[in-house]
């Protein structure tokens, strides 16, 4: 891949040199495979609107990433010196949206194409005004970054070299101001500047890594990932809600398990499931979240969709399992204790990562019609089958089987049930009497799973 690039890379660093100096570099057309036709057409429309308009506008971040690498981009980013205001008044179709960063989303439809400004640093800004447009908390955290520069500025601003890359629709060159190209034929995911002064700028970018490494399969570099563990507490700064998007990107991009094993390695899951961390440390396994993640892995390689309840549901089982079996040892009734639990689970859950109340609602009937699944004698059966929330809950259910929570069979009685007829179901329930399949206790080690 980019044989040409590279070898041209090689001559001009002199190989992979961490002292390399961030000199930009234009790469010609017949050097690199960005095509126009890999670029959709609302993109290009905003880039010709503001090159004609007098702007300098390009194509950057992962849009250019994902080409170079003969991927095919999710969504097309572009930066630009013109103003938010600026780019507004030439997109009737657009909106201004944020605060610590001011952006514009120009709508096409369903694709939306992300306006940036060409970003500088106000602490190399004698600009009083500038320098009230970049603010920081005490632990280095960036609060608001308003301060627009040259495109060699928003360059060097960006997360990853990587993502530093951009391509001109006029003469279709890619520009590189930091050695990206290098690294995507290395593979390795290198942090523009100071690795630890980067993160503490913004503590999510330890979760960006982790995402694009086990997206792309790249190797994290030494000096990017050194810091990562003793900084990852920096993640509880960062306000619940932003932490509650950042999970949905990372479990949803298509690789949720190699995610979920970088996560635990760099210590990064602990902000962001803290009592599920501790369950596991206290012995309750994971398999179930290992089994949810790969059919969710699995369900977006065929296009379909992955509902985020489900997803928190399968992170926070083992806590729940953990908290239930506590109250159930303490002398509560069996589902006053998993009604207690699951409020308990919840309300500590979010104080590390929100869950809008659209979602919580769901997973906690998940989670509650688990105990009803097993008993269907008589209409029991019927009327599970009627809640709104059944579909899920037989999936979890399928997901608990396969992960060994359960014995084998109830997963395929509910599968028969639904498939059959009014006449089957009235046969299916009859065979049924008091025999039929329930789930598997584990033996009290503390207390086992009395999930039945």
């Amino acid at each position: 891949m980019l044989k040409k690039v590279k070898q041209r890379f090689s001559r001009l660093l002199g190989g992979n040199n961490k002292t390399q100096k961030l000199v930009r570099r234009d790469i010609p057309r017949d050097e690199h495979n960005v095509s126009r036709t890999s670029i959709s057409d609302p993109a290009k429309k905003v880039l010709h609107r503001l090159n004609k308009a007098g702007f300098e506008a390009y194509l950057v971040g992962g849009g250019v990433r994902d080409i170079l690498l003969d991927g095919k981009p999710k969504d097309f980013d572009v930066a630009t010196s013109a103003t938010p205001e600026e780019v507004h008044a030439l997109f009737r179709n657009s909106r201004l949206i944020g605060r610590r960063f001011r952006i514009v989303h120009v709508l096409f439809g369903r694709e939306v194409i992300e306006v940036t400004t060409f970003r500088g640093n106000a602490t190399d800004n004698t600009d009083d005004s500038a320098s009230d447009q970049r603010k920081t908390s005490e632990h280095g955290l960036l609060l608001r970054d308003n301060v627009y520069g040259s495109m060699e500025e928003d360059a060097l601003r960006r997360d990853f070299t990587i993502n530093a890359l951009y391509y001109c629709i006029r003469d279709f060159t890619v520009i590189d101001f930091a050695g990206g190209v290098d690294d995507l034929n290395n593979r390795q995911l290198r942090l523009i500047g100071d690795p630890e002064t980067r993160y503490r700028e913004d503590p999510v970018r330890m979760l960006r890594a982790i995402r694009f490494a086990a997206k792309l399969d790249f190797a994290i570099e030494p000096a990017t990932e050194a810091p990562i563990r003793e900084l990852a507490p920096l993640l509880t700064h960062i306000p619940a809600a932003r932490l509650f998007d950042e999970v949905l990107k990372l479990f949803t991009a298509g690789h949720g398990e190699a995610t979920y094993d970088l996560l635990q390695r760099y210590d990064l899951l602990a902000p962001l499931f803290p009592d599920t961390v501790r369950a596991l440390n206290a012995g309750e396994p994971d398999e179930l979240i290992r089994q949810a993640l790969r059919n969710t892995d699995a369900r977006i390689r065929q296009g379909k969709s992955v509902t985020p309840y489900f997803l928190f549901a399968a992170m926070l089982w083992p806590a729940l399992q953990a908290e239930w079996r506590k109250r159930q040892d303490q002398g509560e009734p069996i589902q006053p204790a998993l009604h207690q639990a699951i409020a308990k689970v919840i309300g500590r859950q979010i104080q590390a990562t929100s869950i809008p109340k659209r979602f919580s609602g769901p997973m906690k009937e998940i989670w509650e019609l688990q105990m009803r699944l097993p008993r269907r004698q008589g209409k029991r059966a019927l009327t599970t089958m009627e809640h709104p929330r059944f579909r899920a809950a037989y999936d979890f259910l399928l997901v608990r089987e396969n992960a060994g929570e359960v014995e084998p069979g109830l997963g395929q009685w509910w599968t028969e049930f639904q498939a059959t007829d009014e006449r089957g179901r009235e046969r299916m329930l009859s065979q049924l009497g008091n025999s039929g399949p329930k789930p598997k206790r584990r033996r009290r080690r503390p207390p086992g799973n009395r999930t039945a």
